[in-house]
């Protein structure tokens, strides 16, 4: 990460995923960070329930990932969606719906400090998170998804990109956003 600002050093993260190499790979990336791991929903779920956390790494397969989604966003938790089998368009969608910040493929898993860094840099300047994924892995998609995947989903593409600044997964995270509450917005 050179001299730039880490935005993960000192971090509270929770990483989830079943297979123990993965969990094992994301401490070792993710260096200065203080990981929490879990390998399983249940295990996932009381940690997130019972402790602050400063990001979620969670896989969607083999933890139901999506529904500890839910619970993270509800408790405040910027969420990164990580999976190597649930690639595709459906998941993707769902992420954004439920209040990810991010999906990232397994394949980039070796980038996954600068990438997340990057991520938490935007996120602290007030851009949207979805704009440096799209930016930096949208030519990923069109290859892995196929040229025009979006046209499927064309009504839910269009409405995310109308609005991208403020998109549905923003909107849901602020729902739970203390900060928010108490100001009746």
């Amino acid at each position: 990460m050179g001299d730039s600002k880490s935005y993960i050093k000192g971090k509270h993260i929770l990483a989830v995923d079943d297979e123990e190499d993965v969990l094992e790979t994301i401490e070792d990336i993710l260096e200065g960070a203080y990981i929490d791991r879990a390998g399983d929903y249940d295990t996932a779920s009381i940690k997130i329930r019972d402790n602050i956390y400063d990001l979620a790494i969670l896989d969607i397969m083999g933890v139901n990932g999506l529904q500890l989604l839910e619970e993270a966003v509800a408790k405040g938790i910027p969420t990164v969606m990580l999976t190597a089998h649930a690639v595709n368009p459906e998941t993707l969608m769902s992420s954004i719906r439920k209040g990810a910040i991010s999906y990232l493929p397994k394949e980039m898993l070796a980038d996954l400090d600068t990438l997340l860094n990057e991520l938490l840099d935007d996120r602290a300047k007030g851009q949207p998170p979805w704009r440096l994924l799209f930016d930096k892995l949208g030519k990923y998609f069109d290859e892995r998804f196929g040229t025009g995947w979006k046209e499927k989903d064309k009504a839910f593409w269009s409405d995310f990109s109308r609005n991208y600044q403020i998109g549905k997964g923003i909107q849901e995270r602020l729902q739970h956003d203390p900060a928010i509450l108490g100001k009746g917005i």
